[in-house]
């Protein structure tokens, strides 16, 4: 069940927020009085509510706005308890001052927003002593390893707990805590009025992630990299397990580079059954791969991982998704069957999307010149791929048949760049920018304006996306369905 917690400075605004989350669907829901301005009168907060109520007065040690004495903010809590409250949260250095009363319930909770401890726990045992009906524990994530932690201790508690993981790096802990039988989790109201660090809202919990849907039989899947926030696959993958009727969830997990190899072995612990690799790990993984897919091995680099009982297999469907983009857009009247072949394509970018299109480029015969912003990382690739070269101040040297942009160039919000001079642009080449946020970037208008044909990084990316979905569900998706959730991610109100 999810919790919403609303802070707001005025009663009228909280008590409407309550009833509209009430008619959304919420059946918890925290009010945080130490946001109010002025006196609070619980009266007016808690008369005629539409489902239970938490109440919490924070103090701003901890993370909330608590502007009174100790004194005002403890009698306050005991009023709310005298009053008939559902749930009371009561910080562990004072739950032992303020007895249970009637049938109010006690949250007796710890935050750390610095780390999370080494002794979690001891500081749960400790919670646990304090007469709770809920243990809450909220701390600072600063490594992926620390929502395992998190997560073993809900999996392991004797007593009703809810624990959470914040910051981005936590947010894995808020969306799985559901399959380890957690009371609730807390959401806020909306997503830019978060509470606490990386806190989701209430619509991006049951909208994104299927949260009512989420139980101990849940599988899990996720995305890989480091930043993880811009990432539109957890909205498009969990479409595809919605429209598929399957119990799954995929979650964002920011992995910095330094805690890879940690993750990837914490992902077993997890029940992690596959992830989506991208920035900066798709060719880092390799390492930890247990199984590679032929085209792996030719590229060098995974965008997709599979756990199968001790084996974990890595595939690239950047590979094929792109080739199948292409080959679909070069068609007769205008070119010829297998028109890749001695065709030269210039690749901007040396990344692992650079480095999968550039394979495929290559093995049907393709010309294949590389470059990008950082030289040794073109030279780079292109001896593995024994290709060409150029410096990326040189690309407009050549006279390429085809281009394709693997760089970021032109991704929202600097959607007034791009990687190719409108003025190089001719009417008899191919233009495939990777780039799908916006799907009409700077370098798409312009070459449509010259007459190219052009390929859009929207087709790739739902390719790649759907098989994905493929390997990790064994079910084909509907590829129009995650075209459409795309664009309505994308569109432009939401640039």
């Amino acid at each position: 069940m999810l919790c919403v917690s609303i802070g707001r400075g005025r009663h009228r605004h909280m008590i409407a927020e309550h009833k509209h989350l009430v008619e959304r669907g919420a059946r918890l829901v925290e009010l945080r009085v130490d946001y109010i301005n002025g006196d609070v009168n619980l009266r007016r907060l808690l008369a005629d509510r539409p489902c239970p109520v938490i109440i919490t007065c924070r103090r701003q040690a901890d993370g909330g706005k608590w502007r009174g004495t100790e004194q005002q903010r403890l009698l306050l809590l005991r009023t709310a308890i005298a009053e008939g409250v559902e749930y009371v949260d009561l910080e562990d250095d004072v739950a032992g001052s303020i007895p249970r009363f009637g049938k109010t319930k006690r949250i007796v909770s710890y935050h750390d927003f610095r780390k999370t401890p080494d002794d979690l726990q001891a500081i749960h045992d400790r919670l646990a002593a304090q007469d709770p009906d809920v243990v809450k524990l909220a701390t600072m994530a600063n490594q992926p390893h620390d929502n395992v932690r998190m997560l073993r201790l809900l999996r392991d508690a004797k007593v009703p707990t809810i624990g959470m993981c914040m910051g981005d790096m936590g947010t894995p802990s808020r969306i799985l805590s559901a399959r380890y039988n957690t009371p609730f989790v807390y959401s806020t109201f909306h997503h830019e009025r978060v509470l606490a660090p990386g806190q989701l809202s209430f619509q991006q919990m049951i909208e994104i992630y299927n949260h009512d849907r989420i139980d101990p039989q849940t599988q899990v899947f996720g995305v890989i990299g480091d930043p993880i926030g811009h990432s539109l696959s957890p909205q498009i993958q969990n479409a595809a397990f919605r429209h598929a009727d399957l119990n799954a969830v995929y979650v964002p997990f920011r992995v910095p580079a330094e805690n890879l190899d940690q993750f990837l072995d914490d992902a077993r612990e997890l029940d992690i059954r596959g992830l989506s690799v991208t920035i900066p790990h798709k060719e880092a993984v390799l390492a930890k791969l247990t199984k590679l897919d032929p085209a792996v091995k030719g590229i060098g680099a995974a965008n997709t991982i599979v756990f199968d009982g001790e084996h974990r297999i890595g595939y690239n469907t950047d590979y094929r998704a792109a080739m199948d983009s292409l080959e679909r857009a070069l068609v007769p009247p205008q070119y010829e069957q297998g028109s890749l072949r001695e065709k030269t394509v210039l690749v901007l970018g040396a990344g692992g999307a650079a480095r999968a299109i550039a394979y495929g480029l290559k093995i049907r015969s393709a010309e294949v010149v590389v470059t990008g912003r950082t030289p040794r990382r073109a030279q780079q690739l292109a001896e593995k791929l024994e290709c060409k070269w150029v410096d990326w101040n040189n690309r407009y040297g050549l006279t390429p048949d085809g281009i394709v942009n693997c760089t970021p160039i032109g991704m929202h919000p600097n959607v007034d760049e791009t990687p190719y001079d409108r003025l190089h642009l001719r009417p008899y080449m191919f233009v495939f920018d990777t780039v799908y946020n916006p799907e009409s970037t700077l370098l798409v208008k312009e070459a449509r304006s010259q007459g190219c044909t052009v390929v859009t990084g929207v087709e790739m990316f739902i390719r790649q996306a759907a098989l994905q979905f493929k390997l990790f569900s064994g079910v084909e998706s509907s590829w129009e369905m995650l075209r459409d959730v795309l664009r309505r991610l994308t569109g432009p109100a939401k640039q």
